[in-house]
């Protein structure tokens, strides 16, 4: 039998869907292309695994290089391979979150010509290329899940917030209406959260109570 040195292509790229939480609002950061395939499409930030490194490594170069973000949770939450993806070659795709408080979120700008980066709310995402909207639904999907533990809140509020603030991001998120006088008798009763003694002055309206998550948290599901 004759023999052939023909063999299949096979790339292996890291995509991060991070998200933050601005005037109670969910945001994810996506990445717009200015390259063929998908021009103007808005994609997940990420970039292909090299042989020499690991995914733990190349994730952390993507956050740490293209967007000049620090101090941000990551965890990989899945691998597609699917065969029918939309890529011009056979591709694995490992998707990681990141969360990340809106305070301390600082983008450099984008160092190679491919894109460049905005925050978009969950409820009003663009036209994405390639089948990344179909990842970045997996990734709210896991989001929601992970929403209602205490200490994942904590990453996305580890500063003063109002109480309607996390009210509005939890309705968001989980797509429901909450009593807003049972939401703040759950959050006080279970002693995760502590009075500043300031209010959000400056805004119109009544100031609310600022509150923080407490030091020591515990793990606690809330919903």
């Amino acid at each position: 039998m004759e023999q052939t040195n023909e063999t299949n292509s096979l790339a292996c790229e890291t995509l991060i869907g991070i998200f933050t939480v601005d005037s109670g609002v969910v945001k994810v950061l996506l990445s717009r292309k200015k390259t063929e395939p998908y021009k103007g499409y808005w994609t997940l930030i990420g970039k292909k695994l090299q042989i020499d490194e690991t995914l733990e490594d190349n994730i952390t170069d993507v956050v740490i290089d293209e967007t000049g973000l620090s101090n941000i949770y990551i965890e990989q939450i899945h691998t597609f391979s699917s065969l029918d993806r939309n890529y011009s070659e056979r591709t694995l795709s490992t998707v990681f979150i990141g969360l990340v408080d809106s305070k301390t979120v600082e983008l450099k700008q984008y160092k190679e010509n491919n894109g460049d980066f905005s925050w978009f709310s969950i409820d009003a995402i663009p036209k994405m290329g390639y089948d990344h909207d179909i990842l970045l639904k997996y990734a709210i999907d896991y989001l929601r899940k992970k929403i209602t533990n205490s200490n994942i809140l904590k990453l996305l509020f580890p500063s003063d917030f109002t109480l309607p603030e996390l009210q509005k991001v939890y309705e968001q998120i989980l797509n429901i209406t909450i009593d807003r006088r049972n939401f703040r008798k759950k959050f006080v009763s279970m002693n995760l959260i502590e009075d500043t003694g300031y209010k959000n002055e400056g805004f119109t309206g009544r100031p609310a109570k600022l509150y923080r998550f407490q030091d020591e948290l515990k793990e606690k599901t809330l919903f």
